[in-house]
Formats: structure tokens, C-alpha cells, sequence
């Protein structure tokens, strides 16, 4: 990999106080002061922190509440992702989300392309789980070309990818032209990289940003980003099905660890939505809402710490210069 960019400073907010820490101090009980050196150097090229990002949401009907509920609530959205597809989406409603999410410059992220967990891999559904959401063979990988393809000649400028191969072409298909250059690609939580080096080769790949699973540590998050300024997506409450961890009241040092860093609002205690259709309407809608909801609850508690500072300004969505692999001759 090239050298790495030089870092930024980051911006300085308020210093974040610990949930509780005024009353336990009282006691003899405050917590530790938070070691400077556990802190990420490093931030989005906007000067800011931390991004928000509302997931789960399926088509313009749940993108509609999305946006009514975060207006309502007063919840800033920089990052609108989808889970069921492009190819769960007609052009229409494709085009319908663009428009809507262009007019608030909110970025609308899309997933790309057939996953393992959904065609007839048995694999998926052993005991080990092998194989995971990945592209199976060919015909899934150009599946996934498919999706980008179609979706960036709609205006879609950020695809979700769960596949390294998959990532890997897309990347050399942006930077020969054949997708927009400013198109970005986001990793799935579901295959999440949780150590830094692998970290760093998601990102030669051509990663933009990353979704890292819930239930890395603190530490977790200072050693990655000693490794790369790759921007982390981090759900503070998870699905069900990536663990239903909740991690609001660590909110703060999250940011304070792993910027630049999009908050996603998440929702445990739910049923599964994917692949949405007109059958799962009502769940898919009130589970909108209420990670809106989710949002404002997270907003409110670093507003309370001190620790609201430090937000990308509302329609920022360049990931900044990252390290890539070499690409092939010729590409």
C-alpha cells in the first residue's frame, strides 16, 4: 500500500464526561480520566467526528416515515442504507429514494447483489455458518456487478457489499469509469472485519467505510484506528441477528475512539424485514420509525455528557483519501 495521508487534527469539543460520573464522583466512585492516547487521530475530511445513519430502510414508503419522523424528532440523517437490494427495488422506486434523498443531500446506500444466505449454498445454514453472505460462483458475482451497474445509472453513489472479490472488482470498475468515481462502498456488518489488519485489507479493496460488529471493544476500536482512518459504521443497538447488542451508553467513547464514525440506529427485539415486501409493510414501517426514534434517545444522551460536538456538517459524505491496493495493469 501507498504511504498513509497525513492525519488531521481533530476537532476538540468539550471533554466528554462519563454516564454518571458527576453523581458516583460525589461517592469516591467517578470514573478514571480517559487516557489521550486511546483517542483516534483521525477525523472525516469535513472536520467532524462522527456521521448518522438510519438502516433498515426498505423502499420509499419506510424512506417517507424515515424522513417525517427524523424532521419531527429533529434527528440530523447524513446516510439512508437499504438491506433487502437493488434487485428487491423496481426503477421507480429506485429513482424515487435517489430524488428524495438528493433533495435533503442525504446519501442513499444500496445493497448489492445475491448473497449466499439467500440461494441454495447449504453451507449458509450449517453449524459453522461457512460461506456467509458472500457471492457463490460466478453467476453471483456478476449478479452483484448487475445491481451496481443499474443502481449508479439511477444515481445511486453508495453501495453496500458483501463480498471481498465482489468489492474488489467494483473498485476497479470505479476507478476505470465504468462506475462513477464518486461512487462509495460500504462493508456489511455481516462480514465485518474485527481486527486491524484485516481492517487494512478491507480498505485496499476499496472499502469507504466499514461496518464493524457490535461487540468489538473499546480497545477493539483504539487499535484499529492505529492501523487505518478508514471510516467505522457501528450500530449502537443491533439486530437480533448480529447479536440485539445495545450500546448507547457508550456512545461518547465511541466516537471519541473509532472517528470518523457514522452512529447507526439499529433495533433489537425485532423480526427480520429482509427481503422486504408489501407483506411485511407494517413492520418494516413502524420499525422505521422507531429507529428514528433510537436516534433521538442517542442524540439526547451525548448532548447530556458533553459529547454532542464534533458532528460532520448535515449532506457530508466523502470518506476522505484512503490506501488502496495497486490496481492491475490495464485494470
Amino acid at each position: 500500500m501507498p504511504a498513509s495521508p497525513a492525519r488531521s487534527a481533530p476537532p476538540s469539543p468539550p471533554s466528554p464526561r462519563s454516564p454518571g460520573d458527576r453523581a458516583l464522583g460525589t461517592l469516591g466512585f467517578g470514573a478514571p480520566a480517559p487516557d489521550p492516547a486511546d483517542a483516534s487521530p483521525h477525523v472525516f475530511p469535513d472536520g467532524g467526528l462522527w456521521r448518522t445513519e438510519v438502516p433498515s430502510v426498505e423502499g420509499p414508503e419506510a424512506l417517507d416515515v424515515v424522513l417525517k419522523e427524523s424532521e419531527r424528532l429533529s434527528v440530523p440523517v447524513h446516510r439512508i442504507s437499504q438491506g433487502s437490494g437493488v434487485w428487491m427495488l423496481t426503477d421507480g422506486e429506485i429513482t424515487e429514494m435517489v430524488n428524495a434523498c438528493e433533495a435533503r443531500g442525504i446519501e442513499l446506500c444500496l445493497f448489492t447483489g445475491p448473497r449466499g444466505t439467500w440461494d441454495i449454498g447449504a453451507s449458509t445454514r450449517s453449524d459453522s455458518r461457512g460461506g456467509g453472505l458472500r457471492a457463490r460462483g460466478h453467476d453471483a458475482v456478476a449478479g452483484c456487478v448487475e445491481d451496481a451497474v443499474r443502481a449508479t445509472a439511477l444515481g445511486v453513489r453508495c453501495l453496500l457489499v458483501a463480498d471481498e472479490g465482489v468489492l474488489w472488482l467494483l473498485h476497479r470498475l470505479r476507478a476505470d469509469g465504468t462506475l462513477p468515481a464518486d461512487t462509495t462502498f460500504k462493508v456489511s456488518a455481516l462480514i465485518g472485519p474485527v481486527n486491524p489488519a484485516s481492517y487494512t485489507v478491507f480498505e485496499g479493496l476499496g472499502a469507504d467505510s466499514l461496518n464493524i460488529p457490535s461487540d468489538l471493544t473499546l480497545q477493539h476500536l483504539t487499535e484499529i484506528r492505529r492501523a487505518s482512518r478508514a471510516p467505522m459504521d457501528l450500530y449502537l443497538e443491533a439486530p437480533d441477528d448480529l447479536g440485539g447488542y445495545v450500546r448507547m451508553y457508550d456512545a461518547a467513547e465511541l466516537i471519541r475512539r473509532g472517528a470518523p464514525l457514522y452512529l447507526k440506529f439499529g433495533l433489537s427485539k425485532a423480526p427480520g424485514i429482509y427481503p422486504y415486501g408489501a407483506h411485511l409493510r407494517d413492520l418494516t414501517l413502524d420499525t422505521a420509525r422507531e429507529r428514528v426514534r433510537r436516534g433521538r434517545l442517542a442524540l439526547d444522551l451525548l448532548a447530556r455528557l458533553g459529547a454532542e460536538g464534533g458532528m460532520s456538517p448535515l449532506g457530508s459524505r466523502s470518506p476522505g483519501e484512503l490506501r488502496r491496493f495497486p490496481l492491475p495493469e490495464g485494470n
